[in-house]
């Protein structure tokens, strides 16, 4: 049985004065507070969530 890659998330910005949306996919996500930490499955759909809040978050990729 192989390994799932895992990548690990952070938060680094606020979601305040941030659209809706964004607010939603830092929730999805599992993040809501700056300097909260996340580790996900790599998956493409949790990539293209990352990608629309990039300039809120940090990935660590393991």
């Amino acid at each position: 049985m192989a390994k799932k890659k895992t990548i690990t998330v952070k938060q680094i910005a606020s979601p305040i004065r941030r659209p809706q949306d964004q607010r939603a996919t830092l929730v999805g996500l599992g993040l809501n507070k700056i300097g909260r930490t996340r580790v996900l499955e790599d998956t493409p759909s949790v990539r293209g969530m990352i990608r629309k809040v990039a300039h809120m978050v940090e990935v660590v990729e393991e």
